[in-house]
């Protein structure tokens, strides 16, 4: 099965302390049209797992272009503070062989660690990696290939 992690463009600094709906910036949107760009003939997926967060729906819609008819499972196991344990196993309960995940540095960094049993090693903004594995578990994973905008 596959699996793709992607990190959210470059976003603004929240407002009044809300980081729940802080947009992509400029450079963000093309960031995270460059990773879409990449990935476009690379996956193939049948869901997207999606933040709640604007700037995590706002890169997915880059990604949703060239993927129009695949749904979309909003996650609120995957925002900045989540537990990446509990996002993985929420994520290997899903019945489908690949899945493109859109959130945040934090939690996609240690699902990473988790998936591949190595240390934490962070993603930039917008880089995708996609990840190889027979199920969604921890130690099972190997990198397939990784992309990082280069805005």
């Amino acid at each position: 099965m596959q699996l793709t992690l992607v990190r959210h463009g470059e976003a603004a600094p929240p407002v009044n302390g809300n980081d729940s709906k802080r947009p992509l910036t400029e450079r963000g949107h093309q960031q995270a049209e460059q990773t879409a760009q990449f990935l476009k003939n690379m996956i193939k997926p049948e869901v997207f797992v999606v933040s709640p967060l604007l700037r995590a729906q706002e890169t997915l819609a880059h990604l949703q272009q060239y993927f129009q008819d695949v749904p979309v499972v909003i996650c609120n196991a995957i925002k900045p503070d989540d537990d990446a344990k509990v996002a993985v196993e929420w994520l290997s309960q899903l019945p489908y062989e690949s899945i493109a995940v859109v959130c945040h540095m934090n939690v996609v960094a240690h699902i990473s660690s988790i998936l591949l049993a190595e240390s934490f090693h962070p993603y930039a903004l917008a880089e995708a990696r996609i990840y190889a594995q027979p199920v969604i578990a921890a130690g099972l994973s190997t990198t397939v290939k990784s992309f990082i905008p280069t805005l």
